[in-house]
Protein backbone atom coordinates (compact mmCIF):
# COMPACT_ATOMS: atom_id res chain seq x y z
CA UNK A 1 0.00 0.00 0.00
CA UNK A 2 1.20 3.83 -0.58
CA UNK A 3 2.14 5.37 2.10
CA UNK A 4 0.49 8.71 2.13
CA UNK A 5 1.61 12.02 3.86
CA UNK A 6 -1.06 11.07 7.09
CA UNK A 7 0.68 7.72 7.30
CA UNK A 8 4.08 8.66 7.64
CA UNK A 9 5.63 7.87 10.83
CA UNK A 10 6.93 10.49 13.43
CA UNK A 11 9.51 8.70 14.18
CA UNK A 12 13.21 10.46 13.67
CA UNK A 13 16.24 9.79 13.17
CA UNK A 14 17.27 11.29 16.02
CA UNK A 15 15.35 9.36 18.28
CA UNK A 16 16.61 6.23 17.28
CA UNK A 17 20.04 7.15 17.16
CA UNK A 18 19.73 8.46 21.08
CA UNK A 19 18.06 5.59 21.89
CA UNK A 20 20.77 2.39 20.04
CA UNK A 21 23.14 5.25 21.79
CA UNK A 22 21.80 4.16 25.02
CA UNK A 23 21.27 0.44 24.67
CA UNK A 24 24.93 0.20 23.78
CA UNK A 25 26.22 2.35 26.62
CA UNK A 26 23.82 1.97 29.37
CA UNK A 27 22.90 5.65 30.34
CA UNK A 28 22.16 8.73 28.81
CA UNK A 29 24.92 10.44 29.95
CA UNK A 30 27.28 8.31 27.82
CA UNK A 31 24.77 8.54 25.37
CA UNK A 32 24.59 12.36 25.20
CA UNK A 33 28.95 12.49 25.40
CA UNK A 34 28.68 10.07 22.13
CA UNK A 35 26.33 11.97 20.55
CA UNK A 36 27.33 15.63 21.38
CA UNK A 37 23.97 15.71 23.28
CA UNK A 38 22.25 17.14 26.08
CA UNK A 39 21.59 15.02 28.50
CA UNK A 40 18.06 16.56 28.55
CA UNK A 41 17.74 16.43 24.73
CA UNK A 42 18.66 12.65 24.72
CA UNK A 43 16.29 11.96 27.74
CA UNK A 44 13.76 14.04 26.11
CA UNK A 45 14.22 11.88 22.37
CA UNK A 46 13.95 8.64 24.03
CA UNK A 47 10.74 9.83 26.05
CA UNK A 48 9.17 10.81 22.91
CA UNK A 49 10.65 7.88 21.12
CA UNK A 50 8.39 5.67 23.82
CA UNK A 51 5.44 7.69 23.51
CA UNK A 52 5.41 7.38 20.10
CA UNK A 53 5.76 3.73 20.02
CA UNK A 54 3.88 3.17 23.27
CA UNK A 55 6.28 0.91 24.31
CA UNK A 56 8.93 0.75 27.36
CA UNK A 57 12.23 0.69 25.98
CA UNK A 58 14.78 0.61 29.38
CA UNK A 59 13.70 -0.25 32.99
CA UNK A 60 15.32 2.39 35.25
CA UNK A 61 17.27 0.62 38.07
CA UNK A 62 18.59 4.21 40.01
CA UNK A 63 20.70 5.49 37.36
CA UNK A 64 21.26 2.51 35.11
CA UNK A 65 18.74 2.04 32.23
CA UNK A 66 18.10 -1.75 31.51
CA UNK A 67 16.79 -3.16 28.14
CA UNK A 68 13.19 -3.92 28.04
CA UNK A 69 12.56 -6.90 27.35
CA UNK A 70 10.69 -5.05 23.79
CA UNK A 71 14.23 -2.97 23.10
CA UNK A 72 16.06 -5.85 21.99
CA UNK A 73 13.48 -5.92 18.28
CA UNK A 74 13.19 -2.37 18.36
CA UNK A 75 17.03 -2.32 18.42
CA UNK A 76 17.88 -4.27 15.34
CA UNK A 77 15.14 -2.75 13.28
CA UNK A 78 16.55 0.95 14.41
CA UNK A 79 20.10 -0.57 13.63
CA UNK A 80 18.85 -1.19 9.95
CA UNK A 81 17.47 2.07 9.74
CA UNK A 82 20.14 4.33 10.69
CA UNK A 83 22.35 2.21 8.29
CA UNK A 84 20.43 2.69 5.47
CA UNK A 85 20.28 6.04 5.81
CA UNK A 86 24.18 6.27 6.05
CA UNK A 87 24.26 4.77 3.35
CA UNK A 88 21.39 7.19 1.72
CA UNK A 89 23.81 9.66 2.70
CA UNK A 90 26.88 8.11 1.15
CA UNK A 91 25.12 7.76 -1.89
CA UNK A 92 24.13 11.14 -2.30
CA UNK A 93 27.68 12.82 -1.62
CA UNK A 94 28.84 10.05 -4.39
CA UNK A 95 26.11 11.25 -6.51
CA UNK A 96 27.00 15.02 -6.05
CA UNK A 97 30.69 14.25 -6.96
CA UNK A 98 29.57 12.56 -10.80
CA UNK A 99 28.33 13.38 -13.58
CA UNK A 100 26.64 11.17 -16.61
CA UNK A 101 27.75 12.71 -20.46
CA UNK A 102 25.99 10.86 -23.63
CA UNK A 103 27.21 12.26 -26.91
CA UNK A 104 26.58 11.29 -30.84
CA UNK A 105 29.07 9.32 -32.26
CA UNK A 106 31.19 12.42 -33.69
CA UNK A 107 31.33 14.69 -30.98
CA UNK A 108 31.98 11.62 -28.67
CA UNK A 109 34.71 10.76 -30.53
CA UNK A 110 36.47 14.20 -32.04
CA UNK A 111 35.45 17.04 -29.65
CA UNK A 112 34.02 15.44 -26.14
CA UNK A 113 37.99 14.16 -25.07
CA UNK A 114 38.51 17.66 -24.80
CA UNK A 115 35.92 18.89 -22.77
CA UNK A 116 36.34 16.30 -20.68
CA UNK A 117 40.25 16.75 -19.78
CA UNK A 118 38.99 20.68 -19.08
CA UNK A 119 36.77 19.21 -16.50
CA UNK A 120 39.28 16.81 -14.63
CA UNK A 121 41.79 19.90 -15.14
CA UNK A 122 38.71 22.14 -13.43
CA UNK A 123 37.22 19.43 -11.04
CA UNK A 124 40.24 16.72 -10.11
CA UNK A 125 38.11 14.63 -8.53
CA UNK A 126 35.02 14.58 -10.79
CA UNK A 127 33.97 11.23 -12.00
CA UNK A 128 32.74 10.91 -15.13
CA UNK A 129 30.91 8.39 -17.08
CA UNK A 130 30.55 8.55 -20.97
CA UNK A 131 27.74 7.13 -22.84
CA UNK A 132 28.85 7.59 -26.75
CA UNK A 133 26.47 6.13 -29.67
CA UNK A 134 24.17 7.54 -32.55
CA UNK A 135 21.47 10.75 -31.51
CA UNK A 136 18.44 8.34 -31.26
CA UNK A 137 19.94 6.19 -29.05
CA UNK A 138 21.56 8.81 -26.95
CA UNK A 139 18.22 10.62 -27.13
CA UNK A 140 16.49 7.52 -25.50
CA UNK A 141 19.02 7.73 -22.27
CA UNK A 142 18.38 11.12 -21.74
CA UNK A 143 14.41 10.64 -21.83
CA UNK A 144 15.13 7.57 -19.52
CA UNK A 145 17.23 10.09 -17.18
CA UNK A 146 20.16 8.07 -17.26
CA UNK A 147 21.82 10.48 -18.84
CA UNK A 148 22.23 14.29 -16.90
CA UNK A 149 23.87 16.11 -20.28
CA UNK A 150 24.18 14.97 -23.76
CA UNK A 151 25.64 16.80 -26.99
CA UNK A 152 24.20 15.72 -30.17
CA UNK A 153 24.29 16.16 -33.85
CA UNK A 154 20.87 15.83 -34.57
CA UNK A 155 17.91 17.82 -33.70
CA UNK A 156 15.56 15.89 -31.32
CA UNK A 157 12.19 14.81 -32.50
CA UNK A 158 9.40 17.65 -31.75
CA UNK A 159 7.73 14.64 -29.78
CA UNK A 160 10.66 15.09 -27.63
CA UNK A 161 10.30 18.32 -26.76
CA UNK A 162 7.57 17.43 -23.65
CA UNK A 163 10.40 16.19 -21.77
CA UNK A 164 13.57 17.46 -22.83
CA UNK A 165 15.32 20.82 -23.09
CA UNK A 166 17.70 21.74 -26.44
CA UNK A 167 19.63 24.18 -26.68
CA UNK A 168 22.03 25.46 -29.97
CA UNK A 169 25.63 24.55 -28.96
CA UNK A 170 27.84 24.61 -32.00
CA UNK A 171 27.91 24.83 -35.57
CA UNK A 172 29.71 21.89 -37.59
CA UNK A 173 30.04 21.18 -41.52
CA UNK A 174 29.64 18.24 -43.07
CA UNK A 175 31.87 17.41 -46.01
CA UNK A 176 31.91 15.05 -49.15
CA UNK A 177 35.41 13.84 -49.65
CA UNK A 178 37.04 11.66 -51.70
CA UNK A 179 40.62 9.73 -52.19
CA UNK A 180 43.07 12.24 -53.62
CA UNK A 181 43.23 10.39 -57.38
CA UNK A 182 39.69 8.48 -56.69
CA UNK A 183 38.75 6.86 -59.78
CA UNK A 184 35.59 7.78 -59.49
CA UNK A 185 36.07 11.26 -60.30
CA UNK A 186 39.11 10.57 -63.26
CA UNK A 187 37.39 11.81 -66.82
CA UNK A 188 34.61 14.04 -64.12
CA UNK A 189 35.99 16.37 -61.61
CA UNK A 190 39.24 18.21 -62.12
CA UNK A 191 41.44 18.61 -58.75
CA UNK A 192 42.04 22.49 -57.93
CA UNK A 193 44.93 22.51 -56.47
CA UNK A 194 44.75 26.28 -54.93
CA UNK A 195 41.59 25.02 -53.24
CA UNK A 196 42.72 21.64 -52.54
CA UNK A 197 39.09 20.04 -53.71
CA UNK A 198 36.86 18.36 -56.93
CA UNK A 199 33.82 20.17 -57.57
CA UNK A 200 30.65 18.30 -58.85
CA UNK A 201 26.96 18.79 -59.43
CA UNK A 202 24.92 17.00 -57.60
CA UNK A 203 23.82 15.36 -61.22
CA UNK A 204 27.27 13.89 -60.83
CA UNK A 205 27.10 12.81 -57.22
CA UNK A 206 24.37 10.79 -57.99
CA UNK A 207 26.12 8.36 -60.50
CA UNK A 208 29.24 7.50 -57.80
CA UNK A 209 29.13 5.31 -54.34
CA UNK A 210 28.65 7.30 -51.47
CA UNK A 211 29.57 5.99 -48.70
CA UNK A 212 26.91 7.69 -45.04
CA UNK A 213 26.03 6.56 -41.57
CA UNK A 214 23.40 4.87 -40.82
CA UNK A 215 19.87 5.98 -40.32
CA UNK A 216 19.36 7.44 -36.59
CA UNK A 217 22.66 9.31 -36.58
CA UNK A 218 22.99 12.93 -36.35
CA UNK A 219 24.96 12.69 -39.67
CA UNK A 220 22.85 10.58 -41.54
CA UNK A 221 19.69 13.47 -40.31
CA UNK A 222 21.49 16.19 -42.25
CA UNK A 223 22.35 14.05 -44.77
CA UNK A 224 19.27 12.75 -45.76
CA UNK A 225 17.86 16.70 -45.54
CA UNK A 226 20.65 18.61 -47.29
CA UNK A 227 21.94 16.23 -49.62
CA UNK A 228 20.24 13.30 -50.35
CA UNK A 229 16.75 15.15 -51.29
CA UNK A 230 18.74 16.16 -54.20
CA UNK A 231 20.03 12.79 -55.30
CA UNK A 232 16.99 10.89 -55.79
CA UNK A 233 17.97 8.40 -58.82
CA UNK A 234 21.60 8.24 -56.59
CA UNK A 235 22.76 4.56 -57.73
CA UNK A 236 24.19 3.36 -54.71
CA UNK A 237 24.10 4.41 -51.12
CA UNK A 238 25.56 2.50 -48.08
CA UNK A 239 24.79 2.99 -45.11
CA UNK A 240 27.85 2.13 -42.26
CA UNK A 241 27.44 2.76 -38.75
CA UNK A 242 30.63 3.77 -37.61
CA UNK A 243 32.54 7.20 -39.35
CA UNK A 244 35.54 5.67 -38.99
CA UNK A 245 34.73 2.82 -41.03
CA UNK A 246 33.48 5.21 -43.44
CA UNK A 247 36.84 7.28 -43.66
CA UNK A 248 38.93 3.66 -44.18
CA UNK A 249 36.53 2.65 -46.94
CA UNK A 250 37.34 6.14 -48.76
CA UNK A 251 40.77 6.10 -48.06
CA UNK A 252 40.47 2.46 -50.16
CA UNK A 253 38.68 4.22 -52.74
CA UNK A 254 35.55 2.27 -52.52
CA UNK A 255 33.36 5.36 -53.18
CA UNK A 256 33.08 9.06 -51.91
CA UNK A 257 32.05 9.77 -48.47
CA UNK A 258 30.34 12.42 -46.21
CA UNK A 259 31.05 13.07 -42.76
CA UNK A 260 31.94 15.94 -40.36
CA UNK A 261 35.38 17.80 -40.72
CA UNK A 262 35.97 16.62 -38.02
CA UNK A 263 36.40 13.35 -38.62
CA UNK A 264 38.43 13.60 -41.42
CA UNK A 265 40.29 16.63 -40.46
CA UNK A 266 43.77 14.89 -39.85
CA UNK A 267 43.64 13.52 -43.32
CA UNK A 268 42.55 16.45 -45.16
CA UNK A 269 46.03 18.25 -43.72
CA UNK A 270 47.86 15.75 -45.10
CA UNK A 271 45.67 15.80 -48.46
CA UNK A 272 45.48 12.07 -48.42
CA UNK A 273 41.48 13.01 -48.61
CA UNK A 274 40.30 15.92 -50.46
CA UNK A 275 36.96 17.93 -49.82
CA UNK A 276 34.52 17.57 -52.88
CA UNK A 277 32.31 20.60 -53.22
CA UNK A 278 28.85 19.97 -54.12
CA UNK A 279 27.42 22.98 -56.43
CA UNK A 280 24.65 24.25 -55.17
CA UNK A 281 24.92 22.25 -51.80
CA UNK A 282 25.17 23.66 -47.36
CA UNK A 283 26.06 21.13 -45.44
CA UNK A 284 26.30 23.42 -42.33
CA UNK A 285 24.61 22.07 -39.15
CA UNK A 286 23.80 23.13 -35.71
CA UNK A 287 25.10 20.47 -32.53
CA UNK A 288 22.81 20.65 -29.82
CA UNK A 289 22.87 20.43 -26.31
CA UNK A 290 20.20 18.65 -24.68
CA UNK A 291 18.95 17.32 -20.86
CA UNK A 292 15.77 16.30 -19.82
CA UNK A 293 13.75 19.39 -18.01
CA UNK A 294 12.99 17.08 -14.85
CA UNK A 295 17.01 16.45 -14.34
CA UNK A 296 18.70 17.92 -11.37
CA UNK A 297 21.08 20.48 -12.28
CA UNK A 298 24.11 20.22 -9.74
CA UNK A 299 27.12 22.21 -9.22
CA UNK A 300 28.97 19.70 -11.46
CA UNK A 301 26.54 20.09 -13.90
CA UNK A 302 26.54 24.02 -14.14
CA UNK A 303 30.17 23.92 -14.52
CA UNK A 304 30.02 21.71 -17.18
CA UNK A 305 27.84 24.01 -19.14
CA UNK A 306 30.24 27.04 -18.14
CA UNK A 307 33.45 24.96 -19.87
CA UNK A 308 31.48 24.16 -22.43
Amino acid sequence: MQTTAQTLPKLTLKQLAVFVSIYQTGSTSRASEELHLSQSAVSSALAALESRLQLPLFERVGRSLNPHANAHPIYVQAQAILGQALTLEHYHKHQAGQLHIGASTTIGNYVLPELVAKMYQALPKVSIELYIANTREVISEIEQLNIDIALVEGMPRPSDSKVIEQRAWRTDTLMVFAKRGSRWLQGIAQYNSEEGSYELTTEQLAKLPLLVREAGSGTRQIIDEQLLQYLPHAEVIRAISQSEAIKNMVSADIGLGCLSQHVIDKELKDTSLVPVKVVGIDLSRTWWLVWHKARHQSPIWQRFIDII
